[in-house]
Formats: C-alpha cells, sequence, structure tokens
C-alpha cells in the first residue's frame, strides 16, 4: 500500500483517496477505529504530516470523527452521507419516518417491477438475516441487518439515482433505526417484512409500496391514519 509522489499535493491527494478506499470498500466499516497515525505512517509509507492532512480532510468532509485521546473514527461511507448525517441528526423523528416511507415505497414499488431472480435470491437471504439477528436479541445485530435488508430493496429498483441516495442516508437512518430499539428487542416491535418480499416476488407494486409505506410509522409506535 505504500504511496510514492514527487509532489506533495498529489501525495497528499493518493492518501486521501487511499483512505477513502478503505471506508467505500467496507474494509473500515462505520463506527470503527481506523489505524493510529503510526500505523498508517508504516502502512502508507509516507511522512506523519501527510497522514494527518489526509485524516483532517476526510474529517472536515464528515467521512471521519477524531475524538481526542480516544482515536479516529469512521461516521460515514461518503461525503453527500457525511453532510446528511450532520444536517439531520437532530431531525425531527417523524420527519424522518416520512422521508423514510416516502423512499421506501418507491423503491419497494419499482423492485416489483423490475426485479431479477438474482435480486429475489438476495432478499430471501437477507430477509433470513434479519429475522435470525431478531431471534438472537442482539439489538446492534438487528440494525444492522434491517438497513442491509432495505439496502437491497433500494438496489432491487433498479434506480441507481434512489439506490444511492437511500444509502447515503444510511448511517442516519441506521442511527435513528439505533435510538428506536435501545438495548432491547421488545416483541411489540417486531415487523415482519416477508409480505413486502412476496408482494415483490409477485410483482404487485401496489402491495409493496404500502407495506414499505408502513414500516418507518410502525418504527414511531405512531402509525398513520388510513384517511392520512
Amino acid at each position: 500500500m505504500a504511496l510514492t509522489s514527487p509532489r506533495r499535493s498529489a501525495l497528499s491527494d493518493q492518501v486521501i483517496a487511499e483512505l477513502r478506499n478503505q471506508i467505500t470498500s467496507g474494509e473500515w466499516p462505520v463506527g470503527s477505529r481506523i489505524p493510529t497515525e503510526p500505523e498508517l505512517v508504516g502502512q502508507l509509507g509516507v511522512a506523519r504530516n501527510t497522514v494527518r492532512e489526509a485524516v483532517r480532510a476526510l474529517a472536515h468532509n464528515g467521512l471521519l470523527d477524531i475524538r481526542q485521546g480516544s482515536g479516529t473514527y469512521v461516521v460515514a461511507t461518503s461525503e453527500l452521507a457525511g453532510v446528511m448525517h450532520r444536517r439531520f441528526a437532530d431531525a425531527d423523528p417523524r420527519h424522518i419516518a416520512e422521508l423514510r416511507s416516502t423512499l421506501e415505497s418507491s423503491a419497494a414499488r419499482l423492485a416489483a417491477q423490475r426485479r431479477t431472480d438474482k435480486d429475489l435470491k438476495q432478499l430471501d437471504t437477507l430477509l433470513a438475516r434479519r429475522d435470525e439477528a431478531w431471534a438472537s436479541g442482539d439489538a446492534e445485530q438487528f440494525v444492522a441487518a434491517d438497513a442491509t435488508f432495505h439496502l437491497a430493496v433500494a438496489a432491487a429498483s433498479h434506480n441507481e439515482v434512489l439506490s444511492e441516495l437511500y444509502a447515503d442516508l444510511g448511517d442516519l437512518l441506521r442511527d435513528w433505526l439505533r435510538d428506536d430499539v435501545g438495548h432491547e428487542l421488545r416483541p411489540e416491535r417486531h415487523m415482519d417484512h416477508a409480505r413486502m418480499v412476496e408482494a415483490i416476488r409477485g410483482g404487485d407494486g401496489d402491495t409493496a409500496a404500502t407495506e414499505a409505506a408502513s414500516y418507518p410509522f410502525m418504527c414511531l409506535g405512531n402509525p398513520p391514519r388510513a384517511d392520512g
């Protein structure tokens, strides 16, 4: 992973690109602590100041959070995700639910029209993993499994803009779900997503969209009335 360049600015850009790649590839997932500055110096073969400059640039862009005395942590997977996380972290939870409802119902409707056999296999696998995570009682494992499942629904829409937007909102939505779920998985909070998957499988866009639209409000414990 050693990097070399005759120009300091170009070298710094290379380091930024390499660190960003570690994040976007999932090598350094959201919430993880990245290697220490001396470790990065050794891995990249560049000066300490170059590493420090790159880390600060990614922190400024919202991908990293430098915590004095603790380390540097990944907080977002892209610059846009970082901006959204900062901008909407304190938003009204119901407004977040309304945004989720809009995006997820549109994704489910399109998925019902465009899903492939590969998409359906992936949804079945992730739905089973989500159910297993709930059964385990591990709240953090469930949040991760639920988020991955919904990302797969968005991907099955085969609308690149929608799926990328949903992915960029993912960190914020995971935080919201984590707060709602809490440390304990309570039976009354369980939501079965099997009906949505079956609607997508059967090409029933209306049912898939209706199912998806209701889930965020069920998380709030206050689903919207049928008359709006």
